[in-house]
């Protein structure tokens, strides 16, 4: 399995507590770029998780569709909305690829996963190549537009204790991987991704999030 796939095992060990790791409450820039770029387009949740976003859009009545590489996140979202299981599949952004496209396409907390150049390379190709002409992408990475640091790969999947930030209860979780990039950086991968930036910022996602640099991009 690769490095990035860690986080299925954390949502494993996480649902046995009976607990969920992220928290149910929507990414407020989301929903925002949404109704200003794309109000009335199918829209993919490109690493979907346990549906922080995706589940709020879908009972807004939004038309969505969720990926994501874990397994367990599927298998959970599906159990949180099982009316509308079509609507979420596994994924790997890094290798794999659909048979349709989009208006509009969000990730959130995805890209900072991804430490080696060829797979942050595979994710910004997987954004372009399922956009439909026109369409709008908005990437929100981890970052404060400063701090870089870069986690090592070979520790994802060992185990630590963690306190669960809801509950506060002391968990033992899987490591996973992060690549914190600066503003800087960001502008430059998505350039040389051939993405031009129509708007960009520094918002939250609270509680999970205190700080995530977004870019919408065409």
């Amino acid at each position: 399995m690769k490095y990035y796939e860690a986080y299925d095992k954390r949502y494993r060990q996480v649902h046995e507590y009976g607990v969920s790791w992220s928290s149910r409450t929507p990414t407020p820039v989301v929903e925002e770029m949404i109704r200003k770029y794309a109000p009335d387009e199918e829209i993919l949740d490109l690493g979907c998780g346990e549906g922080r976003n995706i589940l709020y859009l879908l009972h807004q009545g939004y038309k969505c569709c969720g990926v994501d590489v874990s397994e367990e996140a599927v298998r959970y979202c599906r159990t949180q909305m099982p009316e509308k299981t079509d609507a979420f599949r596994i994924l790997d952004v890094c290798r794999d690829m659909m048979d349709q496209s989009f208006g509009f396409i969000y990730s959130v907390a995805v890209l900072h996963m991804l430490i080696e150049d060829t797979d942050r390379r595979q994710f910004y190709q997987f954004i372009r190549g399922h956009l439909k002409k026109g369409g709008y992408a908005l990437i929100c990475t981890m970052g404060d537009g400063d701090t870089e640091f870069t986690t090592d790969p070979a520790q994802a999947y060992r185990d630590v204790t963690r306190i669960h930030q809801e509950s506060g209860q002391e968990m033992t979780v899987a490591s996973t991987s992060c690549r914190m990039i600066s503003r800087d950086t960001f502008r430059r991968e998505l350039a040389e991704n051939n993405f031009r930036i129509i708007e960009e910022g520094i918002t939250a996602s609270l509680p999970d999030f205190t700080s995530l640099m977004y870019a919408v991009v065409l």
